[in-house]
Formats: structure tokens, C-alpha cells, sequence
């Protein structure tokens, strides 16, 4: 009864259920130790940004380049403050408002950017206050350049002068004639009143739309390894029931040409075509 499973049609069906489902299977489990690892990154840069909260500021030339290691570590750094920015429609505790951005240019040549903190409302020249003057000494959480479009950063354009809508270096380069560190820095405590911006984690390590995307691409592929199992049982119990009714001559004449051949049927089929041959025949009188 289930010497079909020989013929080529299927020979193919199967070599495709044993490709399939390993893959299926591959893809699913690569997907979930996507999501287990920014689960983990997520995790990491929480304690990190914890422990770097009572941890010793390092100078800033030492932690750099910012990458998921430094990122949210504390530094210091002295120089002179600059130029002064607004970062407009920032939220801080629910509420809508601005950072107040100062370049600090320091002894290597290199401004760094510097978030003294975040005041509530539209963006006004006239609410921030002043830096200090004279040499000061910042120390705050090291942050990586923002990427527009990415973790609530604005990527809007036109902006008043004075402002920009996000905290990185190719932002910054056409407002300032300063060479600029690829980092930045938010105070651990907000200048001349204003609310200090907590560090936030580095890019890819939150559980964002990305980490629960590969979720959701992990079931999708274990559904996927399960519909072909299915499919192929489908298949499978289907020819069986037509082999069943082949052998009983159920099966109708319109579906011969697709079902698979049955040597017993076809006798029949023969011996029913010379009785009725023979049914037709005019007897020949003896004598």
C-alpha cells in the first residue's frame, strides 16, 4: 500500500519535508538567540548604567571610542564652554521640552558636546541660561553620537538657528567651526537649575521593535516547520484513502488520469469491457 512513497512525485515531496523542516527549525532557533541576545545586551547596559552611577570618573581621551563597553561609563573632561544649541521636542518624566546643548572646546583641539540638562516647553534661546565662563571641568555619562530616526531621535529638518535634532558629530559639523568629538556627554547633575538627562543605552541593546521582531520571526519559523509536517500527513493520508478506493473501484472515471495506476482496477475495468462487448452480440442460430 505504500509503495507510492517510491514513485518520483514522491521522492521530491519528501526530499522537500527533510530540507524544509531543519531549516525551518535553524531559522526559528537563530531568530530566538537574537532575541535571547539583546535580552542579555539589554540587561548588561541596565547594570552598566547602574554601577556607573557611583563608579569613578575616568578621563575622557581613555574611554573613547564609545562603543557598548563605555557607553554610559562616567568621564570628565575640561575646557572652555562655547557655542550653545538647542535639541528641541526631547521628553524627560512624560513631559515635552529641550536639552540645552554646549560645545566644550578642551586642550586637544576637539569641542565636546555637552547636555548641561533639559528644561520644559518650546525650545527658547531665551529660557537656557548661560554657561559658566573661565576654565570648568565637566563630569558626566559618556554617550555615542544619536543616529536621526533612531530611539525617538528627531530626524526633522529646518530647524531654527541655534537648534539641532540630534546629538552627533555629522549634525553638529555644518553648525560649528569646531572639530568635534563623535560622543557626547550629559551631566550628572543639570546646570543652573535645569534637570539633569539620565544616560541612555547604546544603540541595539534595548528591547525595542528590532528584539521583539525577532520574536516574532522565531514563531513564525517553527510554525512554518510544523505547517510542512502537517501538510505532508495531508498529503499522505489523501493518497492512502485513494489507494483504498481503487482497490474497491470507487474511484470515478474522471479522476483516472490523475490517480495512481492500479493494476487491479485496470483488469476489472477490461473484463467489464468484454462482457459488455459480449452483451452486445446477435447469437447465431445452430442448425
Amino acid at each position: 500500500m505504500y509503495r507510492f512513497l517510491l514513485t518520483p512525485r514522491w521522492w521530491g515531496i519528501n526530499v522537500f519535508v527533510l530540507l524544509a523542516i531543519p531549516f525551518c527549525v535553524f531559522m526559528g532557533s537563530w531568530q530566538l538567540s537574537r532575541f535571547e541576545g539583546r535580552v542579555e545586551d539589554h540587561r548588561t547596559a541596565t547594570e552598566q548604567a547602574s554601577s556607573g552611577r557611583d563608579e569613578a570618573a575616568r578621563p575622557l581621551d581613555s574611554m573613547l571610542p564609545v562603543d557598548k563597553s563605555t557607553s554610559g561609563r562616567r568621564v570628565t573632561a575640561s575646557g572652555h564652554y562655547g557655542k550653545q544649541l538647542l535639541v528641541p521636542g526631547r521628553e524627560l518624566d512624560g513631559e515635552r521640552g529641550f536639552y540645552v546643548l554646549t560645545l566644550l572646546r578642551t586642550d586637544s583641539g576637539k569641542a565636546l558636546p555637552v547636555v548641561r540638562g533639559w528644561l520644559p516647553g518650546t525650545a527658547d534661546s531665551a529660557k537656557a541660561p548661560a554657561p559658566p565662563t573661565g576654565v570648568v571641568t565637566v563630569t558626566g555619562a559618556l554617550q555615542a553620537s544619536e543616529t536621526p530616526g533612531d530611539n525617538g531621535v528627531s530626524a526633522q529638518g529646518g530647524l531654527p538657528a541655534g537648534q539641532t535634532a540630534a546629538i552627533s558629530s555629522a549634525s553638529l559639523v555644518n553648525l560649528v567651526p569646531d572639530r568635534l568629538y563623535d560622543a557626547w556627554v550629559t551631566l550628572d547633575k543639570g546646570d543652573a537649575g535645569m534637570k539633569a538627562v539620565p544616560a541612555s543605552a547604546p544603540t541595539g541593546t534595548g528591547l525595542d521593535l528590532k528584539a521583539f521582531q525577532n520574536l516574532g520571526y522565531t514563531g513564525e519559523w517553527f510554525v512554518f516547520a510544523g505547517f510542512v509536517v502537517f501538510m505532508w500527513f495531508r498529503l499522505l493520508r489523501r493518497e492512502l484513502e485513494f489507494q483504498r478506493d481503487a482497490a474497491l473501484g470507487l474511484v470515478p472515471e474522471d479522476s483516472a488520469g490523475s490517480a495512481v495506476s492500479d493494476p487491479s482496477a485496470d483488469s476489472d475495468a477490461s473484463a467489464g469491457s468484454d462482457d459488455s462487448g459480449d452483451s452486445r452480440r446477435t447469437p447465431v442460430p445452430s442448425g
